[in-house]
């Protein structure tokens, strides 16, 4: 039996007391790759970030699995993150970003995690970027800085929120299969939000979509199937 890495029980997403979406429950095993679907408004993001602990559940309970005693760690992709250019951070400072909770105010990095964010960078594919000012790359460039990021976090889970939005095909695919790699080699466990439901079909293994205040989930063949599309976006495709 697999290990479950997140529960959620009947919970409720929102904004102070603004309810966003309620009764939602599902279980993400530990390895798995799973895509959260929906339109606009629907609380895709709302629900990446009451996992992450930014905001708070309204109600229900999200409780995470094992992890030897010490906390889960998270690793966040935002949709997409600017950096003025009067901030000159390379992409290697960027990604030693994501070391800082392991490193105590004051510290300075040591080599251990130095060494760590440049094997983050190599993973990606952007090793040869580490000295480039991250507000200068392409939209698939930041992209891949920022899983660089998020990687150096050393996650239990990875979330992404829209990973390809505002890229070309050529990134898109590039990011998608670093996905798709990280997942089989690493057995990383991911949600990803994507609104592009062909990299879906070809990445993911099971699917979390919401739709008009229902929670549908199940594996990805039966969610993204033809039939089942047309019945949830009540369209008909050619």
């Amino acid at each position: 039996m697999q290990e479950s890495i997140l529960e959620l029980e009947d919970v409720a997403i929102g904004y102070g007391s603004r309810l966003v979406l309620g009764g939602i429950n599902f279980s993400l095993q530990r390895g798995s790759f799973t895509g959260l679907l929906g339109s606009n408004g629907a609380g895709k993001s709302t629900l990446i970030k009451t996992i992450l602990r930014i905001i708070p559940p309204l109600g229900g309970r999200v409780t995470f699995g094992e992890t030897g005693g010490r906390p889960q760690v998270l690793g966040y992709v935002p949709q997409r993150e600017a950096l003025d250019s009067i901030f000159l951070l390379s992409s290697f400072e960027v990604v030693l970003m994501g070391a800082c909770g392991r490193v105590r105010p004051g510290r300075f990095f040591g080599r251990v995690e130095r060494d760590w964010a440049h094997h983050c960078l190599r993973e990606t594919g952007t090793d040869d970027l580490s000295r480039r000012p991250f507000a200068q790359l392409s939209g698939g460039q930041r992209q891949r800085v920022l899983i660089a990021r998020a990687l150096a976090t050393r996650p239990d889970l990875l979330l992404l929120d829209e990973p390809t939005a505002g890229i070309d095909a050529a990134a898109t695919q590039a990011v998608m299969d670093l996905l798709r790699r990280l997942h089989q080699e690493q057995h990383l466990t991911i949600l990803m939000v994507n609104h592009d439901l062909a990299a879906v079909r070809k990445s993911v293994e099971q699917v979390i979509w919401l739709h008009q205040g229902q929670v549908l989930f199940g594996p990805v063949g039966e969610l993204l199937s033809r039939e089942k599309i047309e019945e949830i976006m009540e369209l008909e495709l050619d």
